[in-house]
Formats: structure tokens, C-alpha cells, sequence
């Protein structure tokens, strides 16, 4: 794990400094770490040190996660790599689930042996279970490398992985393929686009309804433009209600996709074989990227393992593994900084024009999910 050479890297030219300025040996002014259950944790170092948690989190044996599906992000191989690495035994529950889901499964199972460990969540959903108190703050290995826009400042969530909003296309059934917006409002794309998901309750969706809202006069302040377009498609005719799974598409039913470029490219792999000709583009006049927090039950069952599982996903190996599933893991500047990013993998994903992505702060984010649940269904169903 990348995570505690970097500290005792960072602690040892410290001492190094303070020595040279006469302030001492090192650790002198330091105190000693209270120790403390597992359950009570803010990082390794206070469950007693990583070797404590990883003997903590076997004999716990079992880690619930929700909500979490195989080829999303890479979770099959990040699930499959856990167990193997430490013999602990996953139990997922719901993988179709969203993550306004997850919030409310946390709440209905709070004190039951089955309740989820960890989550995965949408940054906005992710500081609405900050808010209600649903989360316990734990601090990663790596914490000071993610970047501050990229985590919760009490430790309540980090951000592990993430992507751009994309538009899959099926070249097979489409003769033409959209690659923005402005295009998928064409009468030929009757009947064909597809939403990953319900904005109310879906991450992919809700960064799907952002990404048009920046491509029709919107901002990170006013989401409402892209509810006004998803309307306008589907005056149009053209807005697909059906999930754009990969058997939908391999039966023509979600031709035309939005979702995250991470599942759209993944589609490419699942499909071979198929008749479907997937194409995958990032829409120059919406380019929008996020990222999707890990967090743990305030009420976890398996507290080490949860703790566990957290640190797993920011390591090399687990960051490294989002790579497999087309996911732009959270440290991936910092992993080629110091040579530990799989450059084969991270040369796979698309370019994006313009610079660095920019987000939306955690005002804007909590403002648009309100205005989101508010007119969403009204503007396409109402």
C-alpha cells in the first residue's frame, strides 16, 4: 500500500527539519495515539495500526456492501481481490440499487446484523448522509493525497473513483452516432436515448441532467436548463425510458445511452461478440466529470471491515483496479507522480477536450439535487 510510505516518508523529513532547527528529536512533542475499538476508529493508526486492523477484520469475517455492481467501476475485481487478499467474505445486497437507496436501506436497517457495512455513493448523496449523522468519519493511509475538493473535511466520505458523462452509441443500429447534446434532439433518434437511471435517485443520471444543463446555458448554480432539455427530448419523442443495461442494448431496445464514459467503455467488453457496434464519445458542449464517494454505516456490523475495505480502495491495488473498469481512480495524478499508476490502463481512457475538470462545490451540488427532486418528474411526467 502506497498510503503509509508516504507518511513515514513525509514524517521522516520532518524530523529531519525540526533536528536541524534544534527543535529536538523526533517525537519528543508527540503524543501517543489513543487506541480505541474498531467501531470508534478515525484511521488505522487508532484501531491500533494496520496489522490490528487486518487481524480485527478476519475475525470479524464478513463485509455487507450495497448497491454495488460487478462491472461498475471494476467492483467484481475489486470484491474478488479483497476476499482473496484477506480471506474476508463479501455479502452484496441490492446491486441494482441506487444510492438514495442505499441512504434508506442504512436507516431501516440500523441495528440488524445484515445492514450495510459501507457505500457507495453520489457526492451529493454522499453529503445528504453527512448531514443526517448516517456516516463515521474515517480517514484512509492516503487521506492527505486526496485532494481537498475530493473529501468530506470531517473524514465522513472521500471520493475513490470517477469519470465524464458520455454518450454510448450503437453504430450497428444508428447510421450516425451523436456526440453532444445539441445532436440528440435529431428526429432520427426517435424512441432511442436512454438515461442511466432517475436523477432523483441515481448518481450516473443526476451528472447526466448537470452535463445537459452546462450544454444548454446552464451552470453549476442553475441545473434547471438540463431538466428543460430532458423535456424537450422528450416532447420530442426521442427520450427512452428503458435501462441502457448491455442486454437491452444487444436487443436494441437503448440504442443511444448517457452515462458515465467508465460503463459506456465497459459496454465495448461486455458486448463482444454481439452484432452491437458500441462507440463512445464525451460531448464537447457538456463536458461534465464527477467523482462517487466511499463511506461507512455509523452502524456497521463489521466495523474492521469496513475500515478495511475503505483503505483497500485507496491503495495502489484497489486504485489501480478501477483502471480495469475504465474508472479514473482519485489518486491517479498522484500515482503517476511517483510511478505506481498502471500507465497501460490509464492510456485506454478517452481524452477530453479543454482542461482539468472542474466541479461543483458542495453548495451547488446539494442546491441541484434539491432543485433536481423538486421538477423532475413533473417536467417529464407531469
Amino acid at each position: 500500500m502506497v498510503g503509509p510510505t508516504r507518511m513515514r516518508a513525509a514524517a521522516f523529513v520532518a524530523c529531519l527539519c525540526a533536528m536541524a532547527l534544534g527543535l529536538g528529536a523526533c517525537g519528543e512533542e508527540n503524543e501517543p495515539v489513543r487506541v480505541v475499538p474498531p467501531a470508534m476508529a478515525g484511521s488505522a493508526e487508532e484501531a491500533g495500526g494496520m496489522d490490528a486492523l487486518v487481524k480485527a477484520a478476519k475475525k470479524e469475517g464478513t463485509l455487507h456492501t450495497t448497491t454495488l455492481l460487478r462491472h461498475w467501476a471494476n467492483y467484481g475485481g475489486l470484491m474478488d481481490g479483497f476476499e482473496k487478499k484477506y480471506g474476508i467474505k463479501i455479502v452484496n445486497s441490492n446491486p441494482f440499487g441506487s444510492s438514495q437507496q442505499e441512504i434508506d436501506d442504512i436507516k431501516k436497517s440500523r441495528g440488524k446484523a445484515s445492514a450495510p457495512d459501507v457505500l457507495d455513493l453520489g457526492d451529493a448523496f454522499a453529503q445528504s448522509a453527512a448531514e443526517q449523522k448516517l456516516l463515521s468519519p474515517y480517514k484512509v493511509a492516503d487521506w492527505d493525497s486526496i485532494a481537498p475538493n475530493q473529501k468530506d473535511a470531517n473524514g465522513a466520505w472521500f471520493n475513490s473513483y470517477g469519470g465524464y458523462v458520455a454518450i454510448g452509441c450503437d453504430k450497428t443500429r444508428v447510421e450516425v452516432c451523436p456526440v453532444s447534446f445539441a445532436d440528440l434532439l435529431k428526429p432520427e433518434y426517435r424512441g432511442m436515448v436512454a438515461l442511466n437511471g432517475n436523477p432523483t435517485t441515481a448518481g450516473s443520471a443526476f451528472a447526466g441532467v448537470y452535463a445537459a444543463a452546462l450544454a444548454n446555458g446552464g451552470s453549476f448554480d442553475d441545473i434547471q436548463p438540463g431538466i428543460d432539455f430532458f423535456a424537450k427530448l422528450d416532447d420530442v419523442g426521442n427520450y427512452n425510458r428503458g435501462n441502457p443495461n448491455p442486454a437491452a442494448i444487444a436487443r436494441g431496445e437503448t440504442p443511444i445511452s448517457i452515462e458515465w464514459d467508465f460503463l459506456n467503455l465497459k459496454h465495448i467488453d461486455e458486448l463482444r461478440g454481439t452484432d452491437v457496434n458500441w462507440k463512445v464519445s464525451i460531448p464537447f458542449d457538456g463536458s461534465f466529470s464527477q467523482y462517487y464517494a466511499n463511506a461507512i454505516n455509523k452502524y456497521a456490523p463489521h466495523p474492521a471491515a469496513a475500515r478495511l475495505w475503505l483503505e483497500y480502495l485507496a491503495s495502489t491495488q484497489g486504485q489501480n483496479l478501477r483502471l480495469t473498469g475504465y474508472a479514473r481512480p482519485v489518486l491517479m495524478d498522484v500515482m503517476a507522480e511517483d510511478g505506481t499508476l498502471d500507465e497501460d490502463k490509464a492510456a485506454r481512457l478517452p481524452t477530453v477536450e479543454g482542461g482539468p475538470p472542474t466541479f461543483p462545490t458542495d453548495a451547488q451540488l446539494k442546491k441541484a439535487l434539491r432543485v433536481v427532486e423538486e421538477n423532475w418528474t413533473k417536467a417529464i411526467d407531469g
